[in-house]
């Protein structure tokens, strides 16, 4: 082998080399000869299909299980809503009793009933109740002894309910309050049917030896009442019932699920707590065959034992999945406690749960489908594509060891690809092509030149020897320098397409790194070996023929060559032609600058305008202006006005203003391109080329 300067290391020597940098690491090279060696069509075959099989499925994992904690988040974050205005309507509702109360203690007509006798009491008071929607009112004398009633009891003498000493205290109270039925029954005895709630056996429920919750919850508020004086002359006590208050459950049940709210076929349910037992409620009791019995209410039945310990014994708001008489519902508890801060019940909210998990399942279930079907195509594109690119690869590969084992006809031949890969297998056959071709032109070169250097030599003899081997080394160095101009081009494009290939696949590309530098090393070697035939060019490089030109000539004479095109339009040519000074450039080259213009600018104004056309000298510049009155050039157009490819005609290639600056700025001038301001006949496009102007004579 020979290395890049082109000295000759014997095979023995680098074998070993090689065997002495092995004995460096005797584990390491034992462990790399036992490894089996992948194919380009397993790496890809592995990249294509590992993150597939792996990688995604964890992912879709993951995904499932964020989604439905995610699902699970939200239904508790509703429930906590709900929760809050229930809670909302509840505190106003206890508001209203309180401002009710404070109302009737501070009226006219009761200050004025006091002065008059007690008969007058009761129908009063009945009067309050029936105004202010309550179900007791009563006044109590500064003592705390019942005076009246709204049920026109008589008076009596016993004690008032704890809550009244709160306000005997110099405050008013409101509050959530137990009073036992014989209580009750002195303040409202219509009100003695609604007490009793007979426990219904509950399933969860914590064990009693209870049958009946004999005890009455009511929001109560009790009012100072004094004369203007500040003098107490009394208590008004007034309040709301809410054993089998089913108006006041049902309202906050409509409250927070108004009808349509829930979807998927859920509905919401409102229950208000004694302890543990349901003495309000729109819970739907169901018999022992699972129909609803009709609009028979779970008044009776009891809380779960985990929720009472958590609400009742811990103080705590509940928010979560809670059994509720027959079924599991999304719920929120919140604790209930009265004046003195004793927890004596609960508020709930919930909404059925069933149809929210059907939908759940559902959702992720589909999540699942989409995903595993994806994953499936995606496998199927990925083989496919993988297949695109590993046969080109194994095709140039089996090529370039037939052209090494001396079969200097093997091709790549046709491959089923069109991308860069594929354009890289017909370079390689355009590369061995050539490199063919030329050699056997060389060989031929070569046997006729031998030929005629022989028949020389015979005549010239030795005299003419030296002479002979001359021409046949000019006439060598001509015929290497072409051949190297036509190999070089078809090396350049296999290196590039290759270097592109490496950089779409990015980091993947060191799966087949062991297969690109194969390329690598092919593409060195013709690199080499063209290197190696430049040894005997002398190649030389030179510019245009330059000239000495005016500007303003040359232009009139470039309008000949568009007079054909200006022939089939309405267009009028304007010359203002000021500059007096020379520029040094090749003719050719110029005239093809202003032909680009010219014939740009007659494009532009394809129902007729005006072409203007000006010279003039600046500073040390000659300045050359072609001017059209079109609709201009877009904004989005000018910045990459100048690059390849860039044209907003149909049929243009975009190559014309590229290659223009490209010959202007080869003599060190430039073009420059702009819209005109104003209106009228003064709108379009200039392009200007600036030209190094000759020195003055």
């Amino acid at each position: 082998m020979a290395d890049a300067g082109g000295v000759v290391v014997p095979a023995a020597a680098a074998a070993a080399a090689a065997a002495g940098s092995r004995a460096g690491h005797p584990a390491r090279a034992r462990w790399w000869r036992g490894r089996p060696r992948l194919s380009i069509r397993n790496k890809l075959l592995a990249m294509v299909l590992l993150p597939l099989a792996g990688v995604l499925p964890v992912l879709v994992a993951l995904l499932l299980w964020w989604s439905g904690e995610a699902f699970d988040r939200l239904l508790i974050t509703k429930i906590r809503a709900d929760l809050a205005v229930a809670q909302g309507y509840f505190d106003r509702t206890l508001a209203e009793v309180g401002a009710s109360a404070g109302a009737i203690a501070e009226s006219r007509a009761l200050h004025d009933a006091l002065a008059r006798p007690p008969a007058e009491l009761p129908r009063l008071l009945e009067a309050f109740r029936r105004r202010e929607k309550l179900d007791f009112v009563n006044l109590r004398e500064p003592d705390g002894t019942l005076r009246a009633t709204h049920a026109g009891l008589p008076p009596a003498r016993e004690p008032a309910p704890p809550a009244f000493w709160a306000a005997a205290a110099q405050r008013d109270l409101t509050s959530v309050e137990l009073l036992p039925a014989a209580a009750l029954e002195r303040i409202g005895p219509e009100l003695l049917p609604r007490v009793p709630v007979p426990l219904v056996p509950t399933r969860n429920a914590a064990p009693t030896q209870r049958t009946v919750e004999e005890r009455a919850m009511l929001l109560q508020s009790m009012h100072a009442v004094r004369d203007a004086g500040g003098r107490l002359l009394g208590h008004v006590q007034a309040g709301v019932l809410l054993n089998r208050n089913l108006a006041f459950i049902d309202h906050i049940n409509e409250i927070v699920y108004p009808e349509g709210s829930l979807p998927f076929g859920s509905h919401g349910t409102a229950t208000l707590f004694l302890d543990d037992v349901r003495i309000s409620t729109n819970v739907r009791l169901f018999r022992s065959d699972g129909d609803a019995g009709g609009d028979h209410r779970a008044i009776g039945t009891r809380v779960s034992m985990a929720v009472r310990e958590n609400v009742l014994g811990r103080g705590q708001t509940w928010l979560g999945r809670a059994f509720v008489v027959s079924d599991w519902y999304v719920s929120g508890y919140l604790p209930l406690a009265d004046s003195a801060g004793q927890r004596i019940g609960m508020l709930y909210v919930g909404y059925l749960e069933r149809p929210f998990t059907l939908l759940k399942y559902a959702a992720l279930g589909t999540i699942g489908v989409v995903f595993a079907g994806a994953m499936a195509l995606a496998a199927l594109v990925s083989l496919r594509w993988a297949r695109s690119i590993f046969q080109p690869v194994e095709q140039m590969e089996a090529t370039m060891r037939r052209v090494e084992a001396g079969a200097l006809a093997a091709r790549v031949g046709p491959v089923a690809s069109t991308d860069e890969l594929g354009l890289l297998a017909r370079h390689l056959d355009q590369l061995l092509d050539a490199v063919g071709e030329k050699t056997l032109e060389l060989q031929r070169w070569n046997a006729e030149l031998d030929a005629k250097v022989a028949e020389r030599t015979r005549a010239l003899q030795e005299a003419q020897a030296h002479l002979v081997r001359s021409e046949k080394l000019a006439t060598v160095g001509q015929l290497t320098a072409s051949i190297a101009h036509e190999v070089n081009n078809p090396i350049a494009v296999i290196q590039g397409n290759l270097d592109l290939a490496r950089e779409l696949l990015g980091s993947e590309a060191a799966r087949v790194a062991p297969e690109l530098r194969l390329v690598d090393e092919q593409i060195e070697r013709m690199r080499l070996i063209v290197t190696q035939l430049l040894q005997f060019a002398r190649p030389t490089e030179y510019a245009g023929y330059v000239t000495s030109l005016d500007p303003a000539r040359l232009l009139d004479a470039s309008l000949i060559l568009v007079e054909h095109l200006l022939a089939k339009t309405q267009i009028e040519v304007r010359r203002r032609f000021a500059s007096t000074r020379t520029v040094a450039i090749n003719r050719q080259e110029l005239q093809q600058v202003f032909v680009n213009l010219l014939v740009n600018a007659i494009h532009a104004m394809p129902g007729g305008g005006t072409l203007e056309l000006a010279t003039r000298d600046d500073g040390a510049e000659v300045l050359i202006e072609v001017a059209d009155t079109g609709p201009g050039l877009p904004p989005e157009l000018m910045s990459r006005l100048f690059q390849p490819f860039t044209t907003h005609k149909a049929e243009g290639t975009g190559l014309g203003l590229w290659i223009s600056r490209g010959i202007v700025e080869r003599y060190g001038g430039d073009i420059r391109a702009a819209n005109r301001n104003g209106s009228g006949a003064a709108r379009g496009a200039v392009f200007t080329v600036h030209l190094r102007a000759e020195a003055a004579a």
